[in-house]
């Protein structure tokens, strides 16, 4: 297939020698009479393709996570233990089988890195921008943009736009209040234009809700910040982000859990002597490797506690993060068009557990202590483009360049006593008493792309091709059994091929064909260094080295509209090679190192189809559907010493079904807008997912349904409105995400998060 698409790059090479991102402009809008559609399919594009607007967002509850509004499109399968979908450790995405980490993520074309929970080479969409002002967001089912500057989208990108500076100075307020004694402001002023084209905006949030079960809070103060600034024939931009976001987390569950102790049960934070007693237990019972602490708690736990494993005391995740760009731009219409913009992003983060498996040092002292995971983050970087249209061309070169400096430790944290833990579970820790592992790592990337949009009459094609080498590095501060070392991933040759023809001026055909390589990661708790320095080595050459994870995505499709409905559907067929696991062993708490396994090939063949249809009377429908099989191609195989002789033992994952890949997703929703009045209603199916590689282990479908009621007011120049919000409408009891703490082979495991439970909230809003 390379050959093919080399022969295919070779006959427009002559062409390629500017950039503009042609192939990667937004999807083609409705026109004038039709500004009230929502979703956008993507005309004119050579790949499946949707964009949202900021509509979309906004009659979702204040604060929802823009990730959360993208779920209704097809494929896209997304997951949260909160109603607003912003709670991080349970937070998921996938895409035709894909999970986040092998999706490309972009703001303004900052690359967000890919998603993880523990920040490792970037941060969620909901800290680098709060909803409010996102403009818009777009969507690529396949492998998606070829100028994303994103390393790791094998399967699709999501690309996130900022709102621009209103023209004309206005402030803005909403203040929510709902379930859970929820409080979230948010306030917006803009300066309208200043002078010569001149304009700003800066907005505030602030955000607090208790947990909906157990004890604990989740808070967030965020400010954006961006001004445009047209100097002669260019446009100058910068943007600034602050957010700090504190989060008590929720209890991991398993299927036994759940039967046992009931979708309710949490984590005791309000009962600091039950979880010192439980310990204790613990310790007796040699469960926890520490040593006997109370001989008087004695060996059975207390009803309906039934393991050290079953509740903790307290758990959160604390997140800081500073996000800044700067970028000069050619103005609209401009002959030569070019783009370059610098970012800037520091991060500092812990994830807290009150672990019963350290105590704390010292005689009567507490037998629980704070086991964090700690992150730092320096990253910066420039990408840039450039490029003209001349004949039947419209050609592209871009490039990008990033240098991540990510430090990563492991400590405990002593508590005061036994009668009084003496520290704040939403307060950063100091002093430790131990450091299990440090680490210093570092992470170098250059990416090209060059890409030419041929345009003859009805037909376009799309030709082009990306490449990239990054290098990771891990220097040992505190190496403990973690790996260091150096590692790097290299390929200059990724082809992306794409055709469009237009039947008529309402349908037309759309296909292609796009092959993508995902680099390597550089952190303790991802990727090729999260394993043992043994481990690490085995995978560094011969028969086990590690090779990158690559897939080869093929699409055909069509889009039309008639009348009031506009539709589109696809069929696709992927490849995916070298898939990585990550096998889990133990409870997530304790951090044994995953073992790193190669599982061959993985295929996917899926179907998707979109509908929106405007009716009379600011009445409207939407529904989108999918199907995926996506498999694994060959068994694990692994070696394990019995009897001191390494035998061979063969995992039957073959022809399994991907973990996390429902095989049916189908959602619709019905709206209603006319004179003020609003109101929506959306349902949401998913089909039975596998949470371990041999697929003994699973859970079951679920439809959720939620609702929007609001009126707005217009008072001449000032619009005033209030927006009732319902989650989960129908009190569905279901599990959420599936694979908090990863994966494992087989068997039942604490790797469950609940859904929320029904949720109401009610926002006013004040605009003028």
């Amino acid at each position: 297939m390379r050959k093919v698409a080399a022969w295919l790059l070779a006959g427009t090479s002559m062409f390629i020698a500017g950039t503009a991102a042609a192939q990667d402009a937004a999807p083609v809008a409705a026109p004038a009479d039709e500004g009230n559609e929502i979703v956008v399919i993507g005309r004119g594009e050579t790949r499946q393709v949707q964009q949202l607007g900021s509509e979309d967002i906004g009659v979702l509850a204040a604060g929802t996570s823009p990730l959360k509004a993208i779920e209704k499109l097809p494929s896209v399968n997304f997951q949260s233990a909160d109603p607003f979908g912003n709670y991080e450790w349970a937070q998921r995405v996938s895409i035709r089988g894909f999970n986040q980490n092998q999706l490309g993520f972009t703001l303004d074309g900052i690359p967000l890195g890919d998603a993880t929970y523990g920040n490792v080479n970037g941060l969620h969409i909901s800290r680098a921008i709060t909803s409010e002002n996102i403009g818009e967001v777009r969507v690529s089912q396949g492998a998606g943009s070829i100028g994303t500057q994103a390393t790791n989208n094998l399967g699709g990108t999501l690309e996130f736009f900022s709102s621009e500076p209103k023209a004309e100075f206005g402030i803005r307020a909403e203040g929510t209040y709902g379930s859970e004694s929820t409080v979230r402001g948010f306030a917006r002023l803009d300066t309208g234009d200043l002078g010569g084209g001149v304009s700003a905006y800066v907005s505030y949030v602030y955000s607090d809700m208790d947990k909906w079960k157990g004890t604990g809070s989740q808070r967030t103060q965020q400010v954006n910040g961006k001004f445009v600034a047209p100097v002669g024939d260019v446009r100058i931009v910068g943007t600034l982000a602050y957010s700090d976001r504190r989060e008590n987390d929720y209890q991991d569950m398993s299927l036994g859990m759940i039967a046992r102790l009931g979708y309710d049960w949490d984590n005791i934070s309000n009962d600091y002597a039950l979880a010192v007693r439980i310990a204790d237990i613990g310790n007796n019972r040699g469960d926890t490797g520490a040593p006997v602490s109370n001989p008087a708690a004695g060996t059975v736990y207390p009803s309906p506690i039934a393991t050290i494993d079953d509740a903790y005391f307290d758990a959160a995740g604390l997140r800081q993060d500073w996000l800044a760009s700067f970028g000069v731009e050619s103005a609209a219409g401009s002959d030569i068009r070019f783009a370059v913009k610098g970012y800037y992003h520091d991060n500092h983060g812990q994830g807290l557990w009150f672990t019963p498996y350290v105590p704390t040092p010292g005689v009567s002292a507490s037998p629980i202590s704070i086991r964090t995971t700690e992150y730092d983050m320096d990253r910066k970087g420039v990408f840039a483009s450039v490029g003209t249209t001349f004949g039947f061309n419209d050609v592209t070169v871009g490039a990008w360049y990033e240098r991540n400096e990510f430090r990563q430790a492991r400590r405990f944290y002593g508590l005061f006593s036994r009668s009084n833990p003496g520290r704040d579970s939403l307060h950063f820790q100091s002093n430790p008493f131990a450091t299990q592992w440090e680490f210093e790592y570092t992470t170098d990337t250059f990416q090209y792309y060059v890409q030419d949009k041929l345009t003859f009459g009805d037909l376009t094609l799309n030709l082009g091709s990306k490449g990239f080498e990054v290098r990771n590095k891990a220097n040992p501060v505190v190496a403990a059994s973690l790996a260091s070392g150096k590692i790097k991933a290299t390929d200059w040759f990724q082809p992306h091929a794409g055709i469009a023809y237009q039947i008529t001026p309402n349908a037309e055909l759309f296909g292609g064909f796009t092959q993508v390589t995902r680099a390597f990661t550089a952190s303790a708790t991802t990727g090729p260094f999260a394993t043992t320095q043994a481990g690490f080595n085995a995978l560094l050459g011969g028969a086990t080295e590690l090779k990158p994870e690559s897939s080869d995505t093929f699409e055909l499709g069509g889009r039309f509209r008639a009348g009031p409905f506009t539709g589109s559907a696809a069929g696709y067929y992927v490849n995916f090679r070298n898939r990585i696991l990550a096998v889990t062993t133990g409870a997530g708490i304790v951090g044994n190192p995953p073992i790193l396994q190669n599982v061959g090939d993985v295929r996917s063949l899926g179907f998707e189809a979109t509908g929106s249809l405007r009716l009379p009377a600011g009445f409207g429908l939407f529904a989108s559907y999918s199907y995926n099989e996506s498999t694994y191609r060959d068994n694990v195989v692994n070696t394990v010493i019995v009897g001191g002789v390494p035998t061979a033992v063969v995992i039957p994952t073959k022809d399994k079904t991907v973990v996390d890949t429902p095989r049916h997703l189908l959602k619709g929703e019905v709206s209603y807008a006319n004179q003020g009045f609003t109101a929506r209603l959306g349902a949401n199916y998913m089909s039975k997912r596998y949470f371990t590689y041999t697929n003994d282990q699973s859970v079951d479908g679920r439809v959720i349904f939620d609702a929007t009621l609001g009126y707005e007011f217009d008072l001449g120049g000032r619009t005033v409105a209030i927006q009732a919000n319902a989650t989960n409408l129908l009190d569905k009891k279901y599990v959420s995400t599936i694979g908090t703490n990863g994966f494992g082979n087989s068997g039942d495991n604490q790797t469950l998060m609940v859904g929320a439970p029904q949720q109401f909230f009610v926002t006013l809003k004040i605009g003028y």
